[in-house]
């Protein structure tokens, strides 16, 4: 996976992703409708950026500096990013008294596309906290935590955006997964790791598929009325999906 310099694109922000808090929507598609976008190896899934360890090995050592803010998602944080299995998605509303949501996500669902940008297809769950937050106030958090080979965990703070899955910028991103509901983007604004010293070693067994064989189950008529009964709006009652 190379990393495409900010100053490659036009309106990248040449600070890196946290020198702007209002970078265009535009830039994403525009950025994914150029030839180069896809031979620079970005929005490449996790199945695929996991295959480097068979050139590097699982227990490596990381190049990146640890405990370190990052301008971008950089090549080495990007490869990092696919080897690990699982990410975890955590937003809040405005409301001092709303409810904080942490949500930990799994299947083939996410992309970095570019050094400021990461998506995720987001599927049909009893809750759409995630959704309702970033329509209220777009702030969301992604971190990783390696839980094999060296302690580390990567946090993205930025903004995010709910797209339609029909939408252009989300076109051919993800498989067709049942129980598809929405897009996530999210435009990073700062990037940082730590140690993750404290965090324990598991084994990985594989995904499960459980939530898939359950949407499958249901088919697109019962979906369209179980995210009618279930998703409309969050626990505070702010609204979701419509």
């Amino acid at each position: 996976m190379r990393v495409v310099s900010p100053a490659a694109r036009s309106g990248a922000p040449i600070g890196g992703c946290h020198s702007t808090r209002a970078r265009s929507v535009s830039e994403v598609g525009a950025y994914r409708a150029h030839e180069g976008w896809r031979k620079a190896g970005w929005a490449r899934s996790v199945p695929e950026v996991g295959a480097n360890r068979a050139h590097s090995g699982s227990g490596s050592r990381e190049t990146e500096a640890m405990g370190a803010v990052h301008p971008t998602i950089t090549q080495g944080i990007a490869e990092w990013i696919g080897r690990q299995q699982m990410f975890i998605v955590a937003t809040a509303p405005l409301d001092a008294d709303g409810r904080v949501n942490v949500s930990p996500k799994g299947l083939d669902t996410l992309r970095v596309l570019d050094e400021c940008t990461l998506a995720y297809l987001d599927l049909t769950g009893s809750g759409a906290e995630t959704i309702a937050h970033v329509r209220e106030n777009g702030r969301i958090t992604l971190m990783w935590s390696a839980f094999a080979g060296p302690p580390r965990i990567v946090r993205v703070h930025g903004r995010g955006e709910v797209i339609a899955l029909d939408d252009a910028r989300a076109a051919g991103l993800f498989p067709d997964l049942p129980g598809a509901r929405a897009v996530i983007l999210v435009h990073a604004e700062r990037i940082s790791d730590s140690c993750g010293y404290s965090v324990p070693l598991y084994s990985f067994d594989g995904q499960r598929t459980r939530l898939l064989d359950w949407a499958r189950s249901k088919g697109d008529d019962e979906l369209v009325a179980y995210r009618r009964s279930k998703n409309s709006a969050s626990i505070d009652g702010l609204p979701a999906l419509p």
